[in-house]
């Protein structure tokens, strides 16, 4: 028997609507089966869906699930965003004055309230590898048209979804990659890794200080994320594990652009507290209203 539920879609990492990431929040996901979860996540066809179920941990405020249209993911970056948004828009009070626990598969994630709006989520702890040597020329295949930093090894970043954090020479190499699909899935496949996360620095008077580009091959086809939370944190571990080589003031924070090649406008803010980073931004809802499901 179906029954309505309350449910949102909105708009990760930005103020302005239309500019972000879409994510789908089910605001009452109980009783749903994996089965259920996966084929209304293919129905919405977004990049991730969120289900929000009752927290198992006592600290936790709810938990989250979050699917693909074909796979259940740990933890990823604008879903805990987006459901936090749209769970303090739909009335929860968090147990603690200022923040919410999310429950995941990760574990334990905070996302903070911030006082000039908005919400940031602690970075998850993760795992550096360092590229070979061996990949690299299939890695310059893979990102035709850019210039990759030379000096600067790409690394694999784990925090339960894993990029491979290349650099590039400057932003507009960024933007001027044309990627090959075929050597980005090989890349995919020999090193375990969910995308290619690309960044080059801003000219100082630029419109944020590292222009990013989340790349992915799925089944053949050539997808680039519009704003990825979780290739974001990861950049920001590798920054910090190569002690900010664009400077000390780094270490306070910096801004992020992403998607301008889809023609949206991400806004990413990284913030470190104690050394932790912190990735922020805006969310809007577009959708609110009822499933019967």
């Amino acid at each position: 028997m179906t029954r309505l539920r309350r449910f949102k879609q909105v708009d990760v990492f930005t103020a302005e609507p239309l500019k972000g990431n879409a994510l789908a929040v089910i605001l009452d996901a109980e009783g749903l089966t994996d089965a259920e979860m996966f084929a209304m996540a293919r129905w919405t066809n977004l990049a991730e869906t969120a289900f929000v179920l009752k927290p198992e941990s006592p600290e936790a405020d709810y938990r989250v699930r979050i699917f693909t249209t074909d796979k259940e993911l740990p933890f990823a970056g604008h879903p805990t965003l987006g459901t936090a948004y749209a769970l303090l828009q739909s009335g929860l009070k968090p147990k603690n004055p200022g923040h919410l626990i999310q429950e995941c598969g990760v574990g334990l994630v905070r996302v903070n309230q911030l006082a000039e709006g908005g919400q940031a989520f602690s970075a998850p702890p993760a795992k550096l590898k360092p590229l070979a040597a061996e990949h690299n020329a299939l890695l310059a295949t893979a990102l035709r048209g850019g210039k990759i930093q030379a000096g600067v090894t790409p690394v694999a970043t784990d925090m339960g979804i894993i990029w491979l954090v290349v650099r590039m020479e400057s932003a507009q190499d960024c933007l001027n990659i044309t990627a090959d699909a075929a050597a980005i899935s090989e890349l995919q496949t020999r090193l375990g890794v969910n995308g290619i996360a690309v960044y080059g620095l801003h000219d100082k008077n630029g419109p944020a200080d590292y222009e990013v580009r989340a790349l992915i091959d799925e089944d053949g086809v050539m997808k680039e994320d519009p704003v990825t939370g979780s290739a974001n944190a990861c950049l920001a571990r590798v920054l910090k594990a190569a002690g900010f080589p664009d400077g000390a003031h780094m270490a306070e924070g910096y801004r992020v652009r992403q998607g301008t090649k889809l023609q949206r406008d991400g806004r990413v803010t990284v913030t470190f507290v104690d050394g932790e980073p912190w990735i922020g931004g805006d969310t809007c809802t577009l959708i609110d209203g009822t499933l019967d499901l």
